[in-house]
């Protein structure tokens, strides 16, 4: 965790809402989106700590014990004054962690002590030289901003351990999904008489996101139109998760609840590597204060069209 003051990285108060966190998320993102600026270092850097930010303000309990202990909230004292350790940001799983480390990693849960009773010491009495016996595993929530989850990207790991913190950046591949688990060899409990340490064990937890939501390899987003668009057809400009913004085609006629396809704009598939598919639902918008002009056309429109939609439905 960064040393960031999260609620100035987003523009917003301490007492800001969950809508005003959201809508400052959204707006410093389009800004500083890679596509839009491609070229921009800084602009990618300060990407990068909304995302971080939005991470932690979206998320009630984290924000509470944000507020509470600041940057250091991830070292906070939990219930019962028991050292809690927090996960700043993190896949599908199992992950292969020679992608993530750039070496080989061990793991299993095997352990000795298993194969001696427990007992952790050679036969012979008490003053028998003593059994290395490896360490415990560890479990620790990681979360993972959704853009990243998505696309890929690097996570940073805060481990405290002996009044120390240790910063381990994790590779993160494309398509991981809440629930998804990844092992670290080694970053688990320490071993006894000598024996290795046991494995870290990250349960991953996918930050949501403001206007997308994710099904399988399918993204969904839902999108507004006016009653004039749905009954005559239009262009309009909807984003994606890694392109930008596309022109999506109104068909005339369209009734709200629709859902259009636009093919290849979802999220990468983590075994054949290729996109899903974003899922657009229609929701035809109506004014809700008219103007006398407007109010006038909807009631020629009215008696234009007598026929009730309901007709013959029940």
């Amino acid at each position: 965790m960064s040393d960031l003051d999260f609620y100035e990285v987003l523009g917003v108060s301490r007492e800001a809402s969950a809508d005003e966190i959201r809508r400052a998320y959204k707006k410093l993102s389009r800004e500083n989106h890679p596509d839009v600026k491609p070229d921009d270092k800084s602009a990618a850097e300060k990407f990068k700590r909304v995302q971080e930010a939005y991470s932690v303000l979206s998320d009630a309990d984290k924000r509470e014990q944000y507020d509470r202990y600041g940057a250091a909230f991830q070292q906070a004292g939990g219930p019962g004054g028991r050292q809690t350790h927090w996960a700043q940001s993190g896949g599908e799983g199992p992950i292969d962690l020679s992608d993530l480390f750039g070496g080989q990693m061990g793991g299993g849960g095997f352990d000795f002590g298993n194969i001696f009773g427990g007992a952790g010491r050679r036969p012979g009495g008490p003053q028998a030289q003593a059994w290395p016996r490896r360490g415990q595993d560890s479990t620790l929530l990681f979360d993972v901003p959704f853009y990243t989850a998505a696309e890929g990207g690097r996570q940073d790991l805060h481990l405290r351990h002996d009044n120390k913190t240790e910063t381990i950046s994790i590779k993160i591949p494309p398509g991981v999904n809440t629930g998804s688990k990844i092992r670290l060899s080694g970053k688990g409990q320490p071993g006894q008489f000598g024996g290795p340490a046991g494995d870290l064990l990250l349960n991953v937890r996918v930050a949501p996101h403001p206007w997308f939501r994710r099904d399988g390899d399918n993204l969904l987003l839902e999108a507004p139109i006016s009653p004039a668009e749905a009954a005559l057809g239009a262009k309009i400009e909807i984003p994606t998760l890694s392109d930008g913004t596309i022109t999506l085609t109104i068909p005339p006629g369209t009734s709200s609840g629709t859902r259009l396809r636009v093919r290849g704009k979802g999220i990468p598939n983590q075994q054949s590597k290729e996109r899903g598919d974003m899922m657009v639902d229609i929701k035809i918008l109506v004014p809700k204060e008219l103007t006398e002009e407007t109010r006038s056309f909807y009631e020629q429109l009215a008696r234009n069209s007598p026929q009730s939609p309901r007709d013959g439905l029940w």
